[in-house]
Parts: C-alpha cells; sequence; structure tokens
C-alpha cells in the first residue's frame, strides 16, 4: 500500500544507520513543508511536494497532518512489558523511607512480581501485554525491546517469551525478545545462588535458545544479585546462540558492569546510574550503546544517570522506559523525554536522537528504523503540534496525533485504527 503524509509544517529526523555521538546527537534534519512517501512498507521519498508528484502516481492513502510536526517513531531499547499482578503498596513503602532493596530483601520487588507471573496462564499474560503494548502505540512507539525475567524457573520463563512472540504477531509494535532469565535469585535458591547460576547455564538458556525465543540475552550485574565472574559465565555462551547481550550495569553500586558490558562488546549497558569514570571512558570508544532510564530515576527518587559526562565524553546514548511494575511503570516515551531534558540535562534534539535512532542502535537495528530516510521502515508519528520541541515543553500529556507503523496509519487522532488489530 503507498500513503503519502503531507501538510507538515516540519518533518524531523536524525540521519544515518549508526548511533549518534558528541555534539552529533542533537543535529537533527528539519524538513518545512515536507511530504513523505511510504510504498511496501518502507519510506521512498521525503521532501518537496511537486517532486512527489512529478515521481510518483496518486497515492493509495493520504495523510493530511494540517500543519503538524512528523518525526520517526520511537524505538523504546529496554522494557519488561510482561508481568501479572501490581506492586503499588511497594510505591507507598518507598514513600515512607523504605529503599528498593530493603523492600525485596522483605520478599517484595522482582520476587513479589515472580510470584504472581508464575501463578498467570499464557492467555491472561497476553492480554495484559497487549493492552500495555497500546498504550506504548498511542504514545507514539513502533518498536520494543522485551524481556522476560519474572519467572525465574524454565516453564514460567518459556511462557513469558511465547507471550512476546504472539504479541508480536497479533500488535502492530514490533518486539524484540530478550531472555532475562538472570533477573534475581528467586526464593527457592536463595541459600545457594551459584546452583542457580549453574541451572541458568546448563538448562534454562540452552532450552530457551534452542526455541528460537530469544534475539539477546541480559543479566542484572548488581552487588547482591549477579557478580562480574557470574555475569560473565552467564553470558559466555550467548555469542553460540546467535543472542545478542545487553546488561544491567552500574545501576545500584559501582560494581563495573560498564566496563564488563564493552569487554563482551555488548549491543547496550543500561541504568548506569552508578558508573564509573572508567565505565564512560570504555563506552566512549567502543560500539556500546549507555541505555539511560530516567524513569526509573524519577520514580525510585534516586540518583540521575550522567547523562551530559557521557554525552561529553563521546558516548552513545539512548534513552528507554524500562517499562516494569516496581521501578517505572510507564510506556510514555514522550514523558522519557520529559525527565532527560529536565532532570538528566539533555538538549530536546539530543533526546529525540536518543530515543530514536540511537535507541535502534542499541537493539541493532539502526540500519531498520529510528530515522526517516529512504529505504528505512515507514514508522512515523504526527505532534500535536508544529514543531518538535513541543515534546518536552508541553508536558504532562500525550502530544501523538497519528502513529504510523510499516506505511499504514494505525493510530488516528489518538486512537487505535480498526485496520492495526
Amino acid at each position: 500500500m503507498s500513503l503519502l503524509i503531507r501538510g507538515a509544517h516540519q518533518v524531523v529526523t536524525p540521519t544515518g544507520s549508526g548511533a549518534r555521538r558528541g555534539p552529533e546527537l542533537a543535529m537533527l534534519d528539519v524538513w518545512p513543508d515536507a511530504v513523505i512517501r511510504c510504498d511496501d512498507r518502507r519510506i521512498v521519498f521525503v521532501g518537496e511536494a511537486s517532486e512527489d508528484q512529478r515521481r510518483f502516481g496518486a497515492p493509495e492513502e493520504t495523510l493530511d497532518v494540517d500543519g503538524c510536526c512528523v518525526l520517526p517513531g520511537f524505538v523504546d531499547p529496554h522494557t519488561h512489558p510482561v508481568w501479572a499482578g501490581s506492586r503499588e503498596d511497594e510505591f507507598d513503602r518507598r514513600l515512607h523511607g523504605e529503599s528498593y532493596m530493603d523492600i525485596s530483601a522483605s520478599g517484595g520487588g522482582i520476587n513479589s512480581t515472580v510470584r504472581a507471573t508464575r501463578a498467570t496462564s499464557l492467555e491472561r499474560l497476553l492480554a495484559g501485554t497487549v493492552d500495555r503494548l497500546d498504550r506504548f502505540l498511542t504514545h507514539g512507539t513502533t518498536t520494543i525491546e522485551a524481556k522476560s525475567g519474572y519467572g525465574l524457573e524454565l516453564n514460567t520463563e518459556v511462557r513469558m517469551l511465547e507471550v512476546i512472540r504472539e504479541a508480536d504477531r497479533l500488535h502492530p509494535v514490533d518486539l524484540h525478545p530478550t531472555c532475562l532469565a538472570a533477573h534475581e535469585i528467586p526464593p527457592e535458591y536463595r541459600h545457594d545462588p551459584e546452583s542457580w547460576v549453574q541451572q541458568l547455564i546448563e538448562d534454562i538458556h540452552p532450552r530457551i535458545a534452542q526455541l528460537g525465543l530469544a534475539e539477546a540475552v541480559d543479566v542484572f550485574c548488581e552487588t547482591g544479585v549477579f557478580s562480574l565472574d557470574q555475569t560473565r559465565r552467564l553470558l559466555a555462551d550467548a555469542e553460540d546462540f546467535g543472542w545478542g547481550i545487553h546488561l544491567h550495569a552500574d545501576e545500584l553500586t559501582p560494581l563495573g558492569g560498564t566496563e564488563l558490558a564493552v569487554e563482551l562488546n555488548a549491543l547496550s549497558a543500561d541504568h548506569l546510574m552508578c558508573v564509573t569514570p572508567g565505565g564512560v571512558n570504555a563506552l566512549s570508544s567502543s560500539e556500546t550503546v549507555a541505555v539511560l532510564l530516567p524513569g526509573t530515576s524519577f520514580f525510585l527518587r534516586s540518583e540521575w544517570a550522567p547523562a551530559r559526562e557521557l554525552v561529553n565524553a563521546g558516548c552513545a546514548v539512548a534513552l528507554a522506559t524500562d517499562c516494569n511494575p516496581g521501578s517505572s511503570p510507564t510506556e510514555s516515551m514522550p514523558m522519557i523525554l520529559a525527565l532527560a531534558t529536565l532532570g538528566m540535562g539533555l538538549g530536546v534534539a539530543e533526546a529525540v536522537t536518543a530515543s530514536t535512532l540511537n535507541a535502534a542502535a542499541a537493539i541493532g537495528r539502526a540500519h531498520e528504523i529510528g530515522s526517516i530516510e529512504v529505504g528505512k521502515r515507514a514508522d512515523l508519528i504526527v505532534l500535536r503540534a508544529p514543531t518538535y520541541h513541543h515534546l518536552v515543553y508541553h508536558f504532562g500529556v500525550n502530544p501523538v496525533r497519528h502513529v504510523v507503523k510499516n506505511g499504514r496509519v494505525v493510530v488516528r487522532d489518538g486512537v487505535r485504527t480498526a485496520a492495526s488489530a
């Protein structure tokens, strides 16, 4: 199907097939009054309407955006979208002074969600996931990285990844599955965490790889969870399994997970609130993307990751929601851009690149998505505003009016279309 998007006040995009760094993070192409032609799921033209008319025939569909701003669809490179239950009680406990680690030690935290998820059927998990994907989509996200990790045993980890696979089939949002069985030490292994590491290495990771349910693997490398040595062993077979690597790194303590991510040529090192100068230096000379999660810092009232330091050092920086029930229960990338600018000190243009092209690089997809360029997938969002600055300037609301996924209008005036079902 061919689609013509016309009437834009601005078409705004980073460009390229890899992550932007340093001053380039703020470099956006801004096309005034441009049109975009999409055909067979891809972008085939961006430019003046007269040139489009000269080169192409009448489109099958036209989307007139009435002076709005068009951007690439957001890419969210760190999410936990499959879970059961809720943890609002923990939120209230934190407001009264308990720490995230205190709550976890008392049986809450990740293990609270594990108990609920283990007891929930695939069908109910799928329904909850599709509901979240609708919110991702209407807030402008067209691709997510989707982690397991609330099973902490083989059958539930497989069930979560099967939910991700089925949701990817059913929903317009593209899901890229990551095995995060190494998310925590389950209660039944608290007395012997090394046996859990061996279970992951010898049984769970090989079985998930055999089933073809994951594209990548992640480990929560943190004091009191998985040590640097354990993490290295947990990731030793990733290349043999054909998995990319993501790593929860230096979130709560400066353990050195960032340096390990670079050593292992990981796609991304995520969180980084406690990254050391050595970690920043390692990232700056690597292809590993620093995925920052300002929603987590905001929700836990913890330190912000040093975004400005990372950008100034020449690191590739991306943004993500960390959507999860305990530390960042949001599907809104516009909210994340607001927090990244007002809390972390990024500029609006930098935040746009970090949530589109650089976020695509963090999941190994910058050659396909993340910018409005000929040949890339036609994943686009239309704001209810004439310029991209309104993403942050008009905060606390959903600024997304329309969403185009693979060249089809899947959200129109804020509502998912029947054609996208």
